[in-house]
């Protein structure tokens, strides 16, 4: 399969698995604190990488290990807790609006601290996919006002260490196997996540109540699909592709986890699909290719 044809197909898949991630966090809140939930996501998703990809790790060299520590800390430590964190005051439809900001916090990294070079095509469409997020976002206050949008700050923290964890990927660690870098990133996490689940009082509870079963059924789910496999496929696409498409994948999330949150009972108006066609414009815009 070309290059070309592989990397929008891992585009997709991505869009289709993290879309579906905020509905699965909404759910496994009801029954689970954010800090259980941040840490139990991490502690699952680590046992499930260490099974298949413990050999990827081994002989590792101290140089990788440096920018896996940092990657490790950036994109699958912080980012479980700030998430579940935001979706206890903000819907998960928002949450995933917010997270779209993703390619312009990686443009500007990329250009200020990794010499990135980037088109000016390539530009225009991140502030176009940039312009459409502010339209949804715009058309959420006004619909919502009641959800407290200064939880955002977690989720707009989230996305500038998946900026510069796409940077440290593509530049430090491209030649290491997708399976190898995530495997490594969630080893990082996985001690002191496990550390906060156990502070977070999770073990007394186990057993309490149908609820509980249900949010840890949801979270076992988020865990190996949306945080595992997901994570293998994105390290993946960013081995295939630029940075910059590989982060104008958190302009599709919405569009997915919007529909999930119509399913659930949230509303969508028409102010928030056309700020969605606009974001798909600018994905199409950033990877244009040159005639």
């Amino acid at each position: 399969m070309k290059d070309t044809t592989q990397k929008w197909l891992y585009l997709v898949l991505l869009s289709v698995i993290w879309g579906s991630s905020f509905i699965l966090i909404k759910r496994a809140l009801l029954g689970l604190t954010a800090l259980e939930l941040g840490g139990l996501r991490i502690v699952f998703a680590s046992v499930f990488l260490f099974v298949f990809g413990y050999g990827s790790i081994r002989g590792l060299s101290v140089k990788d290990w440096k920018w896996i520590v940092i990657a490790g800390l950036l994109s699958s430590f912080f980012p479980p807790f700030l998430f579940a964190l935001a979706q206890t005051e903000i819907d998960s439809g928002t949450t995933s609006i917010f997270n779209s900001v993703v390619p312009l916090f990686t443009t500007l990294v990329g250009i200020a601290l990794f010499g990135t070079i980037v088109t000016r095509r390539q530009i225009w469409g991140v502030l176009i996919g940039l312009l459409g997020t502010v339209a949804l976002i715009a058309a959420g206050v006004e619909y919502d006002p009641d959800q407290n949008y200064w939880y955002s700050v977690f989720i707009l923290a989230s996305a500038l260490g998946y900026a510069l964890n796409i940077n440290i990927v593509k530049k430090h660690l491209a030649h290491l196997s997708p399976l190898s870098v995530t495997t490594g990133s969630f080893a990082v996490a996985f001690l002191p996540a496990l550390v906060l689940v156990g502070l977070s009082g999770f073990p007394n509870k186990l057993g309490q109540g149908v609820e509980m079963h249900g949010s840890l059924g949801y979270l076992l789910v988020l865990a190996l699909v949306g945080t595992s496999i997901a994570n293998i496929l994105f390290n993946r696409l960013i081995h295939l592709a630029s940075p910059v498409f590989a982060a104008s994948v958190t302009y599709t999330i919405p569009l997915v986890a919007i529909l999930w949150a119509v399913l659930d009972g949230e509303t969508v108006n028409l102010y928030q699909l056309a700020g969605g066609a606009i974001i798909l414009f600018g994905v199409w815009l950033v990877n244009k290719r040159r005639p």
